[in-house]
């Protein structure tokens, strides 16, 4: 009679593995399930590269309105950080590696209210002072969509597109910004953001993989095992994230003493 039941006793299912990419080194250790994955969507290292290739571009000009920075700042959080992020994540095929923390719908609610927001301060500035900001807005609107959702079976979902559009486009965003016009200078400090950005994504992809595979890599030598090769590219990403954002906070601090 014991042993039936035991037979009857429900079956506990195990717990489920939380999302794998709540491991990555710039999520927060400690929080709810559900607040950690929002931090994480934001990819702040990354954002915050994005974010800094628009104040570098800023400090190029001859003059500088710090209201213009903060604004542009406000406007790549918004269409970046929240939005593109969270397209991305609807975009994602196969595997879903943030997890089931966040519906389809608020993904899209939350797409949708941030590009509104920082069109409207594009907007804004577009139509009082820098018509130009309005082109690369647009630009930048199409591969919100087309990079992160893959349209087009994923045709600008590559590291070129991706630099172009999330490394050179952002330092003539901030040149622009300040003086409605572009400059050869401009140009080649925005083609050397994106070859930074070319290192970031290379990196970011092969570390998403190893991540992703979580086992040791059969190799003659142990130096050549998977975590071992996370460890290097992870060094990478945070040394690329934080050079350029240390470069942002030198060249703003310069700008702001000799104002």
């Amino acid at each position: 009679m014991k042993r039936e039941a035991e037979d009857r006793s429900p079956i506990r299912p195990l717990p489920a593995s939380p999302p794998p990419r709540l491991s990555e080194w710039f999520v927060p250790r400690w929080g709810p399930s559900r607040f950690r994955t929002a931090i994480g969507l934001l990819f702040l290292p990354y954002t915050g590269m994005v974010l800094s290739y628009t104040i570098i571009g800023g400090m190029l000009a001859p003059s500088i309105v710090w209201e213009r920075v903060a604004a542009l700042l406000v406007i790549y959080f918004l269409g970046l950080g929240i939005a593109a992020h969270a397209l991305d994540a609807l975009g994602s095929r196969g595997l879903k590696p943030w997890g089931e923390a966040f519906s389809r719908r608020q993904l899209w609610i939350a797409a949708a209210v941030s590009l509104l927001m920082a069109y409207a301060i594009v907007g804004y500035y577009s139509v009082r002072s820098v018509p130009w900001l309005a082109a690369i807005a647009v630009i930048e609107g199409f591969f919100v969509f087309s990079y992160n959702l893959e349209w087009w079976n994923g045709r600008f979902h590559t590291d070129a597109w991706f630099a172009f559009s999330w490394g050179a486009l952002p330092v003539l965003a901030g040149y622009v910004m300040q003086t409605n016009a572009l400059s050869v200078a401009t140009l080649i400090v925005a083609g050397a953001m994106s070859a930074l950005s070319i290192v970031e994504i290379t990196a970011s992809r092969a570390y998403k993989t190893l991540k992703r595979r979580g086992t040791t890599c059969r190799a003659p030598t142990d130096e050549n095992d998977t975590k071992t090769l996370i460890v290097r590219y992870e060094r990478i990403l945070k040394s690329v994230s934080l050079g350029v954002i240390a470069l942002d906070l030198g060249l703003t601090l310069f700008r702001f003493m000799h104002a």
